[in-house]
């Protein structure tokens, strides 16, 4: 019976009418089934976790000073802030694009088609790095962005270091390469919805953009919210690649410098590890209400106890 046992008990008597005599009453008493070995389990893990934690936290090698020293240290805070700043702006240019290029994917216009694929064979097929590695190199490569009459006088030209700053050039290469990721994203979840509701929706002349808002984009949040979330963790830890623009601003370049100058990698290294932790924690406590909220309905919720 589930993994329980059952005990059979006769527990109260009942009178026959009939006879006259008593009869017993056997009811089933569920008892729940021991495991011992998930006690062993547990206290091994325990001792496990101890002895390491006590190593790890008596061993000199690790300059628990250095780190308690930097862990709160205003050029770690900026890091820290600028880290953030890169995340939530690179994501605010991937959605978007990422739902541009799933209507455009779904389009019937081959050539909006043919290029929303181009664009998502791109940039999944070609390293962030090397990516980012163009965008700090685009000043050298364009020295002007100009803008003219085709084959004729040009209008406005302006140096492209005051238009592509490492602080652009990161957030761009950062958002379009997501792009091309959460647009496979997006198109399964979308894909993943009956196509039935849609011929419902035009049947009844629901215009094309009624029917992703309303119909299409709250049915596909529940599907699409949980790899979204895993892609924003990943887009926190990405930003440590910036250094190709290059972008100096950030924790884990912050962290290196300290390191470089008091020649202790270990202890920054752990500072840097700490607040990807610390962000990382808050962004899966804000996924995980996004995903109660869009799951209302769908999702099974397990009810303790029952009926006596």
């Amino acid at each position: 019976m589930g993994g329980n046992d059952v005990k059979l008990v006769a527990d109260r008597r009942q009178s026959d009418p009939a006879s006259g005599r008593k009869e017993d009453v056997v009811r089933n008493q569920v008892v729940p089934r021991r495991h011992p070995g998930r006690w062993v389990a547990v206290i091994l893990i325990l001792i496990f976790a101890v002895q390491a934690a006590h190593g790890v936290a008596t061993n000199p090698n690790f300059h628990w000073g250095t780190y308690y020293e930097y862990i709160f240290s205003p050029f770690v805070m900026r890091g820290v802030g600028w880290t953030l700043l890169l995340t939530v702006v690179a994501m605010a240019v991937a959605i978007p694009l990422a739902l541009a290029l799933v209507v455009m994917r779904e389009s019937g216009n081959p050539i909006l088609r043919s290029a929303a694929w181009c664009w998502v064979w791109f940039f999944r097929g070609t390293p962030v790095y090397t990516q980012l590695a163009f965008w700090g190199l685009f000043a050298v490569l364009f020295p002007r962005i100009t803008l003219s009459v085709p084959f004729g006088p040009e209008l406005i030209s302006v140096d492209s270091r005051w238009i592509v700053t490492p602080a652009v050039a990161a957030i761009v290469g950062l958002g379009f390469n997501e792009s091309a990721y959460l647009a496979e994203i997006f198109r399964a979840g979308f894909r993943a919805i009956d196509r039935g509701q849609t011929e419902a929706a035009q049947a009844i002349g629901m215009s094309q953009a009624k029917i992703w808002t309303r119909i299409l984009i709250p049915q596909a949040m529940r599907t699409i919210i949980p790899p979204t979330g895993n892609e924003t963790i990943g887009m926190l830890k990405m930003t440590s690649l910036v250094l190709a623009v290059p972008f100096t601003l950030d924790l884990m370049f912050a962290t290196n410098a300290i390191a470089n100058r008091t020649y202790l990698p270990v202890p920054l290294l752990l500072v840097a590890a700490s607040w990807y932790l610390v962000i990382t924690s808050v962004l899966m406590v804000g996924q995980y209400y996004l995903e109660r909220y869009y799951g209302r309905g769908h999702d099974v919720v397990v009810v303790k106890g029952g009926p006596n």
